[in-house]
Order: C-alpha cells, then sequence, then structure tokens
C-alpha cells in the first residue's frame, strides 16, 4: 500500500484542517496516511520518506507557526548534507492573508529549503490567500487536484481498486461509554500547578482579579481591562510578549448542541484511536461529554468546508443531502460562503439547519467534524516590575451584527466579559509566550510608539517596564474615537507626561467635528501626528537611533503610518520616495523598525 506522510505547521486551525482534509482524500485514495503536526515528527526520519505533503500558515512577521518551530530550526541546519532529501517526493501548501507584507513566507521559504536539500517537488507550492473572495479554498481546490494527478501517476492506485466514497471511511476514535465514574469532575479536570512555566498543556489556572470596562456606557465598542492573579506560576514575561488564553463555549450553546445531538452531558466516555491519530492530549480519559463540549470542540466558529464535506456522509434526507454536496462541491462555494461565511453562522447553527442529518450524526465522528477550540493571543499590558504578580490584557468584546437575526460575538471576548469576579472566584486557564516586539535594553535609546485603540497594550506593558527601569526617553502616539468615550489609560499617560517619562501625542478621530458628518478625509488618525511631529521624529531616528513601533489593527492603519514616516524622511532626510522605502527596509532589517498588527 503506497503512504502518504501529512505534515502541518498551524496557528489558528486551518493548516491543520487541510491537512486533515487532505488525509481523508489519500485514504479514499487506499493510501496509508499519517497526520501530525510537524513539531510531533521525528524530523530525523524524513530521510525516509517517500511522499510528503507540507501544510503550513505563517504567524506575526514571517515566523513559523508554534507547532513547527523546534522542525524549522532543523531543517534550516547548515550542517544538512544537500542530498539528505534525494528519495523525497514533496509537496508544500501554504495559507497565509496578502494583506499582511509576508504573504506565505513560510510555505515559500520551505519548499525552498527542500528543493536545497535534493527533494523533488511535484508542483509549485500553493498560496492559498484568506483575502481572496472564495477565500483559500479557491487555491487549495486547483492545487490538490493538480496535486492528486502528479502523486497517483507516481503511486497508482493498487490494480483493480477504485476509491473509496467518503461514506466509506472510518471514524479515526472510538467513544466507550462508562456506567459509573469513580471522580468527581471538578477534581478530573482540576488544573494544577507545574514546577516548569505553564504551557498549552499545562495552563496555569489564574485568577481573575478585575474585569473593568475602560469605555464609556455609551461608546459602541465595550472594551475591557481584565487582570489576572499569577502568584505560584513560575511565569516570566517582558514587554511585548503575549498571554495565550483558550477560552469556553457558553452554557447555553453547550445546552443546544447536546439537546441537538441527542447527548446527555453527564456521561462520561473513554476515547481510544482506531488509526495513526493519536488520542488529544488535552482531553481527560475518562472525560465527560459536558467538558468535551464546554472546552474541547469548537462549534461556535464558522464551519470550513469539510464540515460540509463529512456532515454530508450522514445525510439521509434528500433534500438536505443535495444541498450539503453542493456546499461540498467546487462549484458551490460561492453558495457556501453566502450561506455560512458572509453571515458568519456558526457550526452549532447549521445543525439545527440540518436536523435530519443531526440526527444521523455517529459520536465517534465528533473529533473530527469540529475542530478543537484553539487559544487566542493577548498582547500583555502591563509589567511585572511594576504590577509583581499580575497579567493585565485589554479586551475588544467583538460583537457586530449581520443579515441573520441573533448578533455575532466573539468565543474568548465574549467569555472573558461575562466573567464576573464580585459573582465569585473566576478562573482562566492560561499561558505565556514570547512576543515579536523587542525594545533596547540602554538607558538612552528613545522609543517611539504607535497604538492607536487596543494596539496600545503592549505599549503600556514597556512603559511601565521601562520606567521602572530608568529608561525614560518615550514617545507615545494614541488613537481613538472619541477622547471622552475611549480614551484608555488616560491618567497614567498624563502622569507619565507630568513626571517627564513620556511625550504624549493623540488623535481623535471623531472628535474635530461635531453636530456634522465627518468625511473619511476629514478625520485625523495617528498618521496625521505622525507627519507633525516630522522635525522631532528625524531628529531622534537619525540622530539618536530611535526605535519605532506600531501596534494595531492591520487594515490601513500601518501602511498610513509607514507612509507618514517615509513622508517624514523625505520632508526632513531631503531624500527620494525610493531611498525613503530603502530607509525604513534598513530600519527594519536592523530591528529599528518593529509592527505587530492583527486582523
Amino acid at each position: 500500500m503506497n503512504r502518504l506522510l501529512v505534515l502541518y505547521g498551524s496557528q489558528t486551525g486551518s493548516a491543520q484542517d487541510t491537512a486533515e482534509r487532505i488525509g481523508r482524500q489519500a485514504q479514499r485514495r487506499r493510501m496509508k496516511v499519517r497526520v501530525e503536526a510537524l513539531d510531533d515528527y521525528g524530523v530525523a526520519n524524513l530521510i525516509s520518506e517517500s511522499l510528503v505533503v507540507f501544510v503550513c500558515s505563517t504567524t506575526g512577521q514571517g515566523d513559523p507557526p508554534d507547532n513547527m518551530k523546534n522542525f524549522w530550526r532543523f531543517l534550516f541546519r547548515k550542517s544538512l548534507p544537500a542530498d539528505s532529501l534525494c528519495r523525497l517526493d514533496y509537496a508544500v501548501l501554504g495559507l497565509g492573508d496578502s494583506s499582511y507584507p509576508k504573504f506565505n513566507f513560510v510555505a515559500k521559504k520551505l519548499h525552498k529549503r527542500l528543493l536545497q536539500l535534493g527533494a523533488s517537488a511535484l508542483l509549485p507550492v500553493g498560496l492559498a490567500d484568506d483575502q481572496h473572495d472564495l477565500g483559500p479554498d479557491a487555491v487549495i481546490d486547483s492545487w490538490l487536484a493538480v496535486f492528486w494527478e502528479k502523486a497517483l501517476t507516481l503511486y497508482p492506485l493498487p490494480a483493480g481498486l477504485s476509491p473509496l466514497r467518503e461514506d466509506e471511511l472510518p471514524p479515526h476514535y472510538i467513544f466507550n461509554f462508562l456506567e459509573d465514574v469513580p471522580v468527581k469532575e471538578a477534581e478530573q479536570h482540576r488544573i494544577t500547578e507545574e514546577p516548569a512555566p505553564p504551557s498549552s498543556v499545562h495552563p496555569f489556572l489564574a485568577k481573575v482579579v478585575s474585569n473593568q470596562r475602560v469605555t464609556q456606557p455609551s461608546h459602541f465598542q465595550d472594551v475591557r481591562q481584565i487582570e489576572f492573579d499569577i502568584t505560584g506560576s513560575n511565569i516570566k514575561f517582558g514587554a511585548g510578549d503575549v498571554v495565550m488564553i483558550r477560552p469556553c463555549n457558553a452554557s447555553e450553546d453547550v445546552e443546544k448542541f447536546c439537546q441537538l445531538l441527542r447527548l446527555d452531558s453527564d456521561r462520561w466516555f473513554t476515547l481510544k484511536s482506531s488509526s495513526e491519530s493519536s488520542v488529544p492530549s488535552r482531553l481527560p480519559q475518562p472525560c465527560s461529554i459536558r467538558h468535551l463540549v464546554e472546552s474541547f470542540l469548537d462549534i461556535a466558529a464558522v464551519p470550513r468546508r469539510s464540515f460540509f464535506e463529512l456532515l454530508a456522509t450522514f445525510a439521509t434526507n434528500e433534500l438536505e443531502r443535495e444541498k450539503l454536496a453542493e456546499f461540498s462541491s467546487a462549484r458551490g462555494q460561492e453558495e457556501l460562503h453566502a450561506y455560512c461565511n458572509r453571515p458568519r453562522r456558526t457550526a452549532l447553527e447549521v445543525l439545527a439547519d440540518f436536523p435530519h442529518t443531526t440526527a444521523e450524526l455517529k459520536v465517534d465522528y465528533l473529533l473530527e467534524l469540529f475542530p478543537e477550540i484553539q487559544p487566542r493571543s493577548f498582547s500583555i499590558a502591563s509589567s511585572l516590575l511594576a504590577q509583581p504578580n499580575s497579567i493585565q490584557i485589554l479586551v475588544a468584546v467583538v460583537r457586530y451584527k449581520t443579515k441573520l437575526q441573533k448578533p455575532r460575538k466573539g468565543l474568548c471576548s465574549s467569555w472573558l466579559a461575562s466573567l464576573d469576579p464580585s459573582q465569585g472566584d473566576m478562573f482562566v486557564p492560561l499561558w505565556v509566550k514570547k512576543g515579536g516586539l523587542k525594545f533596547p535594553n540602554d538607558l538612552e535609546t528613545p522609543v517611539i510608539m504607535v497604538g492607536p485603540g487596543t494596539g496600545v497594550a503592549p505599549f503600556r506593558a514597556a512603559l511601565q517596564e521601562r520606567i521602572a527601569l530608568g529608561r525614560t526617553a518615550n514617545m507615545l502616539f494614541f488613537g481613538c474615537r472619541s477622547e471622552a468615550k475611549d480614551f484608555y489609560c488616560r491618567s497614567e499617560w498624563e502622569e507619565m507626561e507630568r513626571a517627564g517619562h513620556l511625550k504624549l501625542f493623540t488623535a481623535f478621530s471623531r472628535d474635530q467635528f461635531v453636530a456634522v458628518s465627518v468625511l473619511q478625509e476629514d478625520k485625523v488618525y495617528v498618521q496625521h501626528r505622525v507627519k507633525e511631529q516630522a522635525t522631532l521624529l528625524w531628529d531622534l531616528i537619525s540622530n539618536m537611533g530611535a526605535f519605532f513601533y506600531i501596534a494595531g489593527n492591520a487594515k490601513q492603519m500601518p501602511t498610513g503610518v509607514c507612509d507618514a514616516l517615509k513622508g517624514v524622511f523625505q520632508k526632513e532626510g531631503g531624500v527620494s520616495a525610493s531611498q525613503a522605502q530603502e530607509m525604513l527596509d534598513a530600519l527594519e532589517k536592523s530591528g529599528h523598525f518593529q509592527s505587530e498588527t492583527w486582523s
């Protein structure tokens, strides 16, 4: 039997979902297939593999996802022989977002490195794009068609056999329900304090100290400043680092899910792998249905196409089967986007829309239908030097309307906002990881920070840390809609200014006009303030070696600030547009220009 190895590097779960989809397609083509995260795979074994598909996303500023960093370091060792992968046929599929400057950087670099090590590419690297009207599948579908054509030429189906149907594939896991459970659920799921720093497998259960709204009640956006007590956690962090938080599903969603699938949330089970897949390490054994649905299955996410492909295999109702088959097909992707992606319909709502199929679902397929809830990252907005044993974050609570009657909510931000410590002890599982922003260590080097909205969070941590260490050459550009409604941490900035530790420049985009409509070109943003301070910025950057930082929403702001900064170089430095771009590139390469943006 032909063998295929599918290795993925995934930060949000998209690359893992695509890898598992390729795995199912390989099973249908009667291949022996293994799907694994890159860091779970023994990379030294790569020299003996014959056919491998790599599916990887790109994070931050062109960085590999967390679960492929060890693999990445190994693969780029200079000591590896140039012909070490000469037996390997491979294909690389990248999942990216073209609104970021380093679009699919990891996939491109991996493809190039595999060629350097003597491997043979079956086809050019696939560059899927979230910004495409039909999403990443627009590229993935055509790329996979070419891949299977090439792969089956080299590794054909066994003689006399045809591909399996989708509904003939066995589940990866078997649920074994228990009659009696000797331990209480609270004891089973308690997360103990670990001597080592907490991680995704062993998070620290941090107590919520405070959960305060920092926007005016009349303001449309609810933003929270939340503080966690990390006493006894062994957590260490510095300015620019991020805290990872894995949310839970809302109790009403858990109840609705169990009703739809006729599951008893109080029943307990053990899980056994029926394939080469290992049982998820985060699931306790035994486990309750309530814990599985509340803390593991991402039932509130907008489902991907693979969800409909698998759901269709259970359909016995003709109308539902036809619709699910359409959503699963390449030609039905516009329909699927109109039904699911654009209105942001959740997997739970889809199940309610297909009641006959939902009634036919087998519990053994739950972990294949629903991805694992992914952790969310938040820039830490405090310093241990100023606030020991504490982590603070700024959270914009995601809530918006689509054509659906029920407002859409962000899973993590809504869950965090709901945790009210005045109602009793509340705990959040969390851990910390290194962020992308690095700050200078010496006392004299100036730091220029541009952080509109919640983008100011890492700069609050940096300012607390730098001032505690006696580093007072700090400049902050902060922007928001209204001075009265969403000027986060105002009293802190003003106190730092009075002490001579900060120069503050503000932009309130909706305050300059009252009782008239504000045109886009009339609004004042942080980039306008950057332009206004051209002389000062030029002196700090060209004469004093200042570091320049941007953090915040990835839409127009980073481009606007970069354009303003290049305008500063042209105006004050007397350089051309192309020279200004070269100066910005040089600053980025040396670490004197850094950005951390999110969509």
